[in-house]
C-alpha cells in the first residue's frame, strides 16, 4: 500500500483549485488583514491614554478613545463579514470545481474502479468529504490567515513597545510549534482510521436498506443492529482519541503562555523600578500580549479540523486520480452491420481467476446467438467484452473485421443495447428512461413503448410519459420494468442486442408480455442471449454451450439434444423439474 503524501503536498495541490479565483483570495487577505490591524490598534489606543490622557483638560483627549474604540468596532465588524462572504464565495466555487470533477472521474473509470469501490464509499468521497473540504476553505483558511495576521501585527507592536520583553513571549513560539507538530502527526493518523471506519459504516447502513426485505423476512434485525453498534463503539473509540490528542494542545499553549505572562510582569516590575517603562507602556504591552493569546488559541484549536480536512482532500484527490477508460481508437462507427468475431479469446480477473479460455466463434449480421451453462461458466465476462466493460487479456474481438480497440468506445457502445435481469431505470420520468442517454423524440417514446408492450400501462397512469417512476423504477411491477428497459434498447435502435436473463426473474404472465416485446426488439439485430431458462433459447439460430470458461459444444437446439451432450443433459434436467 502506497504511503499517504504529506499534508503540504495534499494543501498545494488544493491550492491549486483555489488559484483560478486569486483575486476574489487577495480582497478576502486584505480585509482580514484590516481585522488583525484593528485587533493590534486596540493597545496603542489605550497607551497614550494612559501616559498623559488621566487628569488632561483637553477636550480631543476626552472624546480621543471612545471614538476610536468604536471606530475600530465599525472597521473590524465590516472588514471581517467581507471577508467571511468573500473566502465564503471562494470556496463554494471550488466546492463546485471539485464535486464536478469528481462526478466526471467516477462516471469515466473502467468497470474494474466499480468493483473495488463500494456506492457508499463514492457518496462519502463525492458529497460529504468535499463539505470537509469547505470548512477547511472557509473556517479554517479565515482563521489561519486573519489570525496569523492578528498574532504577527501584536507581535510586531510588542517588539515596538519593549524588544526585551517580547523575546521571552517568542521564545515559547518553538515550544508549541514542536508539541503541535507531534500532536498533528496523531491527528492526522487518527483521521484517516476514522474515516476508513465511517465508510465502513455507511456500506452498513447502505446494505441493511438495500436489502430491507431479506432483512425482515430472516428476522435480521438484531443482527444488523449489532454489526451497527459495534461499528459505532469503534468509531466513538476513535473520536475520543482525537478529542484526547486535540485537547492537549489549549491546555498546553495556555500553560506556557501563563509562565510566559509571569516572567513578563516580573521583568516590568524590574525595568519599572528603574524608569525603563511607563505604565501606559506597561498595560499597553500587557493588553497586547493577552490579545495575542485568543488568536494564538485559534491557531492552535484550528489543527484537528484542518487535518480533518487533509484527510478528506487526500480521499478527493485519490478519487481524481482514477484512471479513465480509453477513448479508443481512432476510427469512426456510425452504423455496424453486426458482424461479430472472437478470435482464441482469454480473459482472467486479476492473476488467478480464469474466466474464459480460447474462446472462439462468429456471428452473422442479424444471427441470434444462445449463451448457455452452469452458473460461472463464463456466459456474462463473455457478453461483457464486447462493450470493452473489459478488455480480453488474449485474443481479440473484431466488429465487422475491424478489432474493436480500433474503434472509439463512444461509437462502439452506441452501436450495442442491452437488457439485463437487474433491470436499473432512473428516479425520473418514464420519457426520460426510454429515450436515456439521448434527446426525447415523443413520437419515438410512444413507438417503443407500443413496441415493448407497455403503451396501454403508461397512458392509463395520471401523468403519461411524465409519470416519475421513484428510485429504481419501484413504482411498477416487475414486468412493466422489464418492459421498460426493452423500450429503451428499442428507442436506441443499435444494431447488436445484447440479452442476460431478461426474463427469468418474471412470472408466466409477464414474461408472455416480455417476450413478446423481445421478439420485436431482436428481428434484424444481431442478438447474443444469456438465459438459464433453455425454453427462451430453442428459437436461436445458434447455441454455444460454455463449461469452465470453454465452449464445449455449439449447434442448434435439435442438433445439441440429439448429441446427447451437457445441453441435452441440462435440458433433460429442466423439463424434468418443470413436469414434476
Amino acid at each position: 500500500m502506497n504511503a499517504p503524501p504529506p499534508a503540504s503536498k495534499v494543501l498545494r495541490r488544493l491550492y491549486g483549485y483555489l488559484r483560478p479565483y486569486w483575486g476574489m483570495g487577495l480582497l478576502a487577505i486584505f480585509a482580514m488583514a484590516l481585522v488583525a490591524a484593528s485587533e493590534a490598534a486596540i493597545p496603542a489606543v489605550l497607551k497614550p491614554v494612559l501616559d498623559k490622557g488621566f487628569g488632561t483638560k483637553h477636550p480631543s483627549a476626552l472624546w480621543f478613545v471612545p471614538t476610536a474604540i468604536v471606530g475600530l468596532a465599525v472597521l473590524r465588524g465590516l472588514a471581517q463579514y467581507s471577508s467571511n462572504y468573500l473566502l465564503s464565495w471562494v470556496s463554494n466555487h471550488v466546492l463546485l470545481d471539485l464535486r464536478v470533477r469528481m462526478f466526471e472521474r467516477m462516471l469515466h473509470a473502467p468497470a474494474a474502479f466499480f468493483q473495488r469501490q463500494t456506492t457508499s464509499t463514492l457518496i462519502n468521497s463525492i458529497v460529504f468529504e468535499v463539505n470537509q473540504v469547505l470548512s477547511v476553505l472557509t473556517g479554517v483558511l479565515i482563521t489561519m490567515v486573519r489570525d496569523f495576521l492578528t498574532v504577527v501585527g501584536l507581535l510586531g507592536y510588542l517588539f515596538y513597545l519593549n524588544w526585551r520583553l517580547t523575546l521571552v513571549v517568542a521564545a515559547i513560539m518553538p515550544i508549541i510549534g514542536f508539541l503541535v507538530s507531534k500532536i498533528n502527526r496523531r491527528l492526522r493518523r487518527l483521521n484517516r482510521e476514522n474515516q476508513n471506519l465511517t465508510n465502513a459504516l455507511s456500506y452498513v447502513v447502505e446494505e441493511a436498506a438495500g436489502g430491507y426485505k431479506v432483512v425482515k423476512i430472516h428476522n435480521g434485525e438484531a443482527y444488523e443492529t449489532r454489526r451497527f453498534d459495534a461499528m459505532t463503539a469503534t468509531l466513538r473509540g476513535y473520536a475520543m482519541r482525537m478529542t484526547i490528542a486535540g485537547g492537549l494542545a489549549q491546555p498546553l499553549t495556555q500553560m506556557l503562555a501563563s509562565i510566559a505572562l509571569a516572567i513578563v510582569i516580573t521583568f516590568a516590575m524590574i525595568q519599572s523600578a528603574s524608569n525603563q517603562t511607563t505604565v501606559g507602556g506597561f498595560v499597553a504591552f500587557v493588553t497586547a500580549m493577552l490579545l495575542v493569546v485568543s488568536p494564538l488559541k485559534r491557531l492552535i484549536d484550528v489543527n484537528q479540523p484542518l487535518q480533518r480536512g487533509v484527510i478528506a482532500a487526500e480521499m478527493i484527490f485519490r478519487l481524481m486520480d482514477e484512471p479513465i477508460e480509453s477513448a479508443g481508437g481512432p476510427h469512426p462507427l456510425e452504423h455496424a452491420r453486426g458482424q461479430l468475431a472472437f478470435e482464441h479469446v482469454d480473459f482472467r480477473y486479476g492473476l488467478d481467476t480464469v474466466a474464459l479460455r480460447d474462446v472462439s466463434f462468429e456471428v452473422s449480421p442479424g444471427e441470434m446467438i444462445a449463451l448457455v451453462g452452469p452458473s460461472g461458466s463464463g456466459k456474462t465476462t463473455l457478453v461483457n467484452l464486447l462493450p470493452r466493460f473489459f478488455d480480453p487479456t488474449a485474443g481479440e474481438i473484431r466488429l465487422d473485421d475491424v478489432p474493436i480497440q480500433e474503434f472509439r468506445l463512444a461509437d462502439l457502445r452506441r452501436q450495442i443495447a442491452f437488457v439485463s435481469q437487474d433491470v436499473v431505470l432512473f428516479n425520473d420520468t418514464i420519457a426520460a428512461n426510454v429515450a436515456y442517454g439521448q434527446e426525447i423524440d415523443a413520437a419515438r417514446v410512444d413507438a417503443a413503448l407500443a413496441a415493448a408492450n407497455l403503451r396501454d400501462v403508461v397512458q392509463a397512469m395520471p401523468d403519461g410519459v411524465r409519470t416519475m417512476i421513484g428510485d429504481n423504477g419501484m413504482r411498477l411491477s416487475g414486468g412493466q420494468r422489464q418492459r421498460l428497459a426493452i423500450a429503451r434498447a428499442i428507442y436506441k435502435d443499435a444494431p447488436i442486442l445484447i440479452l442476460d436473463e431478461a426474463t427469468s426473474a418474471l412470472d408466466s404472465e409477464s414474461e408472455r408480455h416480455v417476450q413478446a416485446a423481445l421478439e420485436v426488439l431482436m428481428r434484424g439485430r444481431t442478438t447474443l442471449v444469456i438465459a438459464h431458462r433453455l425454453s427462451t433459447v430453442e428459437r436461436a439460430d445458434r447455441i454455444l454451450v460454455l463449461e469452465h470458461g470453454k465452449i464445449v459444444e455449439q449447434g442448434t437446439h435439435q442438433q445439441l439434444l440429439a448429441r446427447n451432450g451437457i445441453y441435452a443433459h441440462l435440458h433433460g434436467i429442466q423439463f424434468a423439474r418443470r413436469d414434476a
